[in-house]
């Protein structure tokens, strides 16, 4: 159910079906010149419509304007917004949302510099509303690498970073016309990893970046339905799993060998 199409009167009996809030959130951000502005803004709303209407699900409008890091902030088309903006912005959102008695929220995120200030809410947020259970979902993460590499998707490359064939093979599922890669757009590859283990570095200026990086040339259709497919599949099944923590069940169907 879209909030969007809920009516005043309708309010309560439509409550008595929601288990979940989703807040898809995006934001308006170069992502090189075959990408639309709109990328992260595509994905989370796109994501948000794929969650399985029986798990009960209330989705909220795409937030479209957050904070962008200072390596984006001046490519032309970029809107930031102040991350101390963004939390405040958030935190009444979701604030809302618990005042309408809905307890459980989802943090659909397509955006990477939301992860911090949604952490940040979250943890506010749960302080003041004990029974409130926030779940931070990237949809990135909901198809690993080693998915990619098994379906041959992708040649020489797992294709993730910002603007990359990863990216915006999955922007060209949902709207494949936004997508535009050209011969002369350059292949900028990812720097070599610093370390196996965990890290975060932030920089400026990264090498091998002009806005976006990754071997663009090899985004396609294709691909995006199998990662959109992938993606989808493991979300649901994650919010599945959250559910029956919340309602105390826990997986027992599942074992029991029901699926």
């Amino acid at each position: 159910m879209n909030v969007i199409n809920v009516h005043g009167r309708e309010i309560s009996r439509v409550m008595e079906g929601v288990q979940f809030a989703v807040v898809p959130l995006g934001s308006v951000e170069y992502h090189g010149p075959h990408s639309p502005l709109g990328t992260d803004i595509i994905l989370a709303k796109g994501f948000g419509e794929r969650i399985d209407p029986a798990l009960g699900p209330l989705i909220y409008p795409t937030i479209p304007f957050t904070s962008c890091p200072g390596k984006t902030q001046h490519y032309s088309g970029t809107v930031s917004v102040r991350p101390s903006v963004f939390i405040d912005y958030l935190s009444d959102i979701v604030e809302g949302i618990c005042q309408l008695g809905i307890r459980n929220i989802v943090l659909l995120n397509a955006h990477d510099a939301n992860m911090g200030p949604s952490r940040t809410v979250a943890e506010s947020v749960t302080g003041k509303y004990r029974d409130a259970s926030f779940l931070l979902i990237n949809w990135w993460q909901m198809a690993t690498i080693q998915f990619t590499e098994q379906m041959g998707i992708f040649q020489g490359t797992a294709g993730r970073g910002h603007g990359g064939p990863y990216e915006m093979s999955a922007v060209k599922a949902f709207c494949p016309e936004l997508v535009s890669v050209q011969e002369s757009d350059l292949e900028l590859d990812s720097c070599p990893p610093l370390s196996s283990l965990p890290y975060v570095l932030v920089e400026g200026t990264p090498q091998g970046w002009d806005g976006y990086t990754g071997r663009i040339q090899q985004t396609s259709l294709e691909a995006g339905q199998f990662i959109v497919d992938e993606a989808a599949q493991n979300m649901n099944k994650l919010i599945k799993k959250w559910l029956e923590m919340r309602n105390g069940t826990n997986g027992e169907e599942d074992q029991h060998g029901i699926s």
